[in-house]
């Protein structure tokens, strides 16, 4: 198999794990091939040993326009197999990214619907293209969200304004995405590739274990009291004081270096 025939690519390189959606012409629609190969992806990534950051894309004009509704309109009286095959795999695939120590980023272009905007929900940070136009997208085919958007979007964006994206079906300009807190940074579309980029490489030469704990303190906080919250965070921070991370990182401030060499460890 190709890559022009591989429904998801996985690059790793300089201690970024690369997965790209490669369905172009179908704007990288979901498919049950391409749910599956994402999963497999995502489960190498979490054997990628110098892996300090996830970057998720999309090939095209498109980071992703949700499932493939011809696989539906094919066969109705298959339609409840065909969401299986579609959607359990995207979950378990969205599970283990959320489950990695690792900042996981979406960087957006195009047009984003359904399960597309569920996966930059899920993603740690997202940086996006200024001409994305975030679409629900289920309303409009008489479905209810799936790949974890009825987990995130109230959770990002209050009960309230999900509501309203939900049962509205409301589109969502980069503005408001970003005032919503959809999207934490938005660029031009010239200067999207670059902008990722570098992102990529700020958070690789980032202190990587104090990312992975600050990630699990803000994923599971919800789950703990208060009290437990802070039981956890001293955990949390014993474990950092214990790397070489932060010994360089209070040594440089310190001594008033501006330069911190952060490997990871």
């Amino acid at each position: 198999m190709t890559n022009n025939d591989t429904p998801v690519l996985l690059e790793k390189r300089d201690g970024v794990a690369r997965i790209r959606f490669n369905r172009p012409r179908s704007l990288n629609a979901i498919s049950p091939e391409l749910a599956q190969c994402f999963l497999q992806c995502c489960r190498e990534v979490g054997t990628y040993a110098e892996c300090r950051a996830i970057l998720v894309s999309g090939e095209g004009r498109s980071f992703m326009a949700g499932g493939d509704l011809s696989r539906f309109y094919q066969d109705f009286s298959n339609s409840a197999e065909t969401a299986r095959a579609m959607i359990e795999p995207m979950n378990e695939a969205l599970s283990i990214l959320g489950s990695l120590p690792l900042p996981v980023v979406a960087s957006v272009q195009g047009p984003v619907a359904g399960a597309g905007m569920s996966i930059v929900l899920a993603c740690d940070l997202a940086i996006v293209s200024s001409d994305v136009q975030f679409s629900f997208g289920y309303s409009q085919i008489g479905a209810s969200p799936d790949v974890g958007m009825s987990w995130s979007l109230p959770r990002i964006v209050g009960l309230r304004q999900a509501m309203g994206i939900a049962l509205l079906g409301e589109s969502i300009s980069t503005d408001r995405a970003l005032d919503l807190g959809i999207v934490h940074r938005v660029v031009s579309a010239e200067n999207l590739v670059s902008a990722t980029d570098r992102l990529m490489s700020d958070l690789a030469s980032g202190p990587t274990i104090a990312y992975g704990q600050a990630k699990r303190l803000l994923r599971t906080s919800s789950d703990r009291s208060f009290e437990q919250q802070l039981a956890e965070e001293l955990v949390a921070f014993r474990t950092c004081a214990a790397t070489d991370d932060f010994m360089q990182g209070v040594s440089a401030f310190i001594e008033k270096r501006k330069t911190v060499r952060f490997r990871g460890v």
